[in-house]
This record gives C-alpha cells, sequence and structure tokens, in this order.
C-alpha cells in the first residue's frame, strides 16, 4: 500500500514561543503509512516536530472532544478542529479547516481498502 501525505495550513500556537504571529498560517503535513502502522496517523510541524497518534482519535475529535496520552482533539464551531500536542518543551495548538482533517481521513480509509480477488 502506498503512503499518503497531504499538506494542510493551519494556525499554530505554541506556549514555548510567545513571539509567533498566532494568526499566521503555515504548512503542516498529515501523514498515513499502512504499512508501518495502519490505525496511526502523523502529523508533521514545522520544525520537524512529527506526533503519531491513532488515526481513530483524530475522526473521533472531528465529532466531540477526546484525548489519549500527549494529544487532543477537539471540534472548534462548524467548520474548524484543534490537535493539541503536549511535550516536555511545551504546549502546541494547531487549529486546522475540518474540511481539510476529513479529506485526509477518507484518502487514509480508501488507501486501507482491502483488494479483493
Amino acid at each position: 500500500m502506498s503512503v499518503i501525505e497531504q499538506y494542510a495550513r493551519a494556525h499554530i500556537v505554541t506556549d514555548a514561543d510567545p513571539l509567533t504571529e498566532e494568526h499566521a498560517a503555515v504548512p503542516v503535513v498529515l501523514r498515513y503509512d499502512p504499512d508501518d502502522d495502519p490505525r496511526s496517523v502523523r502529523v508533521g510541524l514545522p520544525g520537524r516536530h512529527e506526533w503519531t497518534f491513532p488515526r481513530a482519535l483524530l475522526e473521533q475529535g472531528l465529532r466531540a472532544p477526546v484525548g489519549t496520552g500527549d494529544v487532543r482533539v477537539w471540534p472548534l464551531g462548524r467548520v474548524q478542529a484543534v490537535v493539541e500536542f503536549h511535550s516536555a518543551h511545551g504546549v502546541s495548538v494547531v487549529q486546522f479547516e475540518s474540511k481539510a482533517l476529513l479529506r485526509f481521513l477518507r484518502r487514509t480509509y480508501m488507501a486501507g481498502q482491502p483488494v479483493t480477488h
């Protein structure tokens, strides 16, 4: 199976860098590798920070607040979603358009369809 990579524009707010311009959109890479782990997705933030967490968490978080370990996801109104990452360096809050995350999830599920003979 092939790797799915999708770039999305997001707004990032971190408590580690209070000088970050909160309203500037940055490119974030969404990645799914079914050969590595078919149940996980990765989010790559600028500066080589990459987070791996359950794909189901991302899907559930588009409908209602959820969290596990160092990752939390929740809807923000009807058109946006927030993914919050906790680390020893602080907290990063990443705000996405929900439709970008939905499009990515749809592609991951299509990639995971078993091939029938």
